[in-house]
């Protein structure tokens, strides 16, 4: 495999027409072979592959790329009636060969299939190892789950076989299964990929993990695990010089001190000497210069010292990474180990939430995980042959996936205030700084704030609401997140006391915050229960 870069950055700036800056001058490159690209949530990361498929282009600065690029953003806009065969993307070119097949010799129909004669028969084995054939090229998209027509157009991107590709969050809403596939897929991609994920399974098939980070792209030759493990060491040895550092800063400071009170002496004495007439006047005047030229340099010699010793802790901080933790003191829900919280039925079983337990929702995409939610919090009717869920409290808090209930004009502590009048601004303020919402974001419009920022304060409406929520139901709440954010999810999460109701196919983060049990639906209107995901 070559190891020229397939995609140069060089001095890349974008700037929003509203003045904000998403990168600046960011220098960096990206490799051949399969690279998870990670980075905080706001630092840019679906700004560079938008940047790098040509979809915006920079405000200053290059990016240069070896090839073509096939790209697949975070959402899917899709027509209705957009056909299997569309959502690949290879409709123009099976159109082409049917002219051609018909005795249509158009040279624009040549062209435009150049040397995808086979794809037809390429597009059936692609299909095949996700459930699919070329049968389904004519279906329609509204027939397939949203998971499945993620996967499909993954699929598409394969079979156009661009040089590069580019997915942004592939894995949201996809099931266990639906990953597994795409896992698979990823395993033998041909060309460049690099992918925008907080998936960690799908960034242990990766060759290469490149951070964005500070404006800056590092590389690490491994998969993601094997980077924490690297990151995490350095930042032993990082903290540990800076200690160092700052323990040398302190002896030289100390000895400054010393040397001044010894000068001081000096000079006290000689002064003594002077007055007393125990020597010469001409003498004692040339030690007094002398006294006075040795102590200035003594001193310049020591602020040198300092001054050297103050840059290398400077240095060594700035090595540092600020990793800040979610504390939180919420209010105790009061959720007795028998009060009932609620429940759901199928023909055969009863589950009841009680207590503070925590339970994970899983099933296939269209299985009814979303619906039977939406039924139990709404109360709406259940769909005839489907689970029906029901509340057994009044005090509950409720995440949807698409964050639609903050007040977009209002500030972050308005939006608390909304569903705790009864709180002091101040603790309001204390404790949307141990979210990491803290300085003017919390009195900016939310929808001035970053995406991590805004899930902060819908999450802080949940857990800081007064009376305190019994139970929280949250709709895949780790889609669109950072690793670090899914990481702070679950610190927050683990200081409630009420009980959970989680939709999720996010294995790893259901493990962090220890489901006690897991409901699955099938789809077909039954539900199974399991004490734990390894089951």
């Amino acid at each position: 495999m070559s190891t020229k870069p397939v995609i140069t950055f060089r001095d890349l700036t974008f700037e929003w027409p509203d003045g904000t800056i998403a990168l600046s001058q960011v220098n960096g490159t990206i490799n051949p072979g399969r690279t998870g690209l990670i980075g905080r949530n706001g630092a840019g990361k679906s700004t560079l592959l938008r940047l790098i498929s040509g979809e915006l282009q920079p405000t200053a600065g290059h990016v240069d790329v070896s090839g073509e690029v096939g790209y697949l953003p975070q959402t899917l806009t899709l027509r209705p009636d957009a056909t299997i065969a569309e959502l690949l993307g290879i409709d123009p070119i099976l159109a082409a060969l049917k002219a051609i097949e018909s005795g249509d010799v158009d040279p624009r129909h040549f062209e435009l299939v150049h040397d995808n004669w086979d794809i037809e028969s390429r597009a059936d084995e692609a299909l095949h190892r996700i459930g699919f054939s070329a049968a389904d090229l004519g279906r329609r998209v509204v027939e397939v789950s949203g998971g499945e027509s993620m996967l499909i157009a993954i699929t598409g991107l394969r079979i156009r076989r661009t040089p590069i590709t580019l997915l942004d969050e592939p894995t949201n809403n996809l099931d266990l299964a639906t990953r597994a596939r795409l896992a698979e897929s990823v395993d033998h991609w041909p060309g460049a990929l690099v992918v925008v994920s907080h998936d960690l399974e799908l960034l242990e098939h990766m060759d290469n993990t490149t951070e964005l980070y500070g404006g800056s792209l590092t590389t690490f030759g491994g998969p993601y695990s094997a980077w924490r493990e690297y990151q995490e060491q350095e930042q032993r040895a990082a903290v540990q010089a800076a200690r160092s550092a700052q323990q040398a800063l302190k002896t030289e400071k100390r000895q400054r001190i010393e040397a001044e009170t010894k000068l001081a002496r000096r000079e006290r004495t000689a002064r003594k000497a002077q007055r007393d007439g125990g020597i010469p006047k001409v003498l004692a005047g040339n030690l007094a210069n002398w006294a006075q030229v040795s102590a200035g340099s003594l001193r310049s010699t020591l602020d040198d010292k300092v001054q050297n010793a103050q840059a290398a802790v400077d240095a060594a901080d700035a090595n540092v990474r600020e990793e800040e933790h979610i504390r939180l003191d919420l209010p105790d829900p009061d959720v007795p180990a028998g009060r009932r919280l609620a429940k759901f039925s199928d023909e055969d079983l009863t589950i009841v939430i009680q207590g503070p337990e925590r339970v994970a929702l899983i099933g296939a995409n269209g299985s009814g995980k979303s619906t039977l939610v939406e039924q139990l919090v709404h109360g709406s009717p259940a769909t005839n042959g489907h689970p029906r869920g029901r509340l057994l409290t009044e005090h509950i808090g409720y995440l949807p996936q698409r964050l639609d209930g903050l007040a977009d004009e209002a500030s972050a502590i308005e939006n608390v205030q909304a569903v705790a009048p009864g709180i002091p601004v101040g603790t309001i303020r204390n404790q949307l700084a141990r979210l990491l919402i803290r300085g003017d974001s919390v009195d900016r419009p939310v929808h001035t704030l970053s995406g991590g920022e805004r899930f902060r304060v819908a999450l802080a409406r949940l857990l800081l609401a007064d009376p305190p929520a019994q139970l929280l139901v949250l709709d895949e709440p780790t889609n669109n997140l950072d690793i670090e954010s899914v990481e702070q999810l679950a610190e927050a999460l683990d200081s409630y006391r009420g009980a959970l109701l989680i939709v999720s196919h996010d294995v790893s983060f259901l493990e962090r915050v220890r489901v006690d049990t897991v409901v699955e639906l099938d789809g077909h209107g039954r539900m199974r229960q399991r004490p734990g995901l390894s089951s």
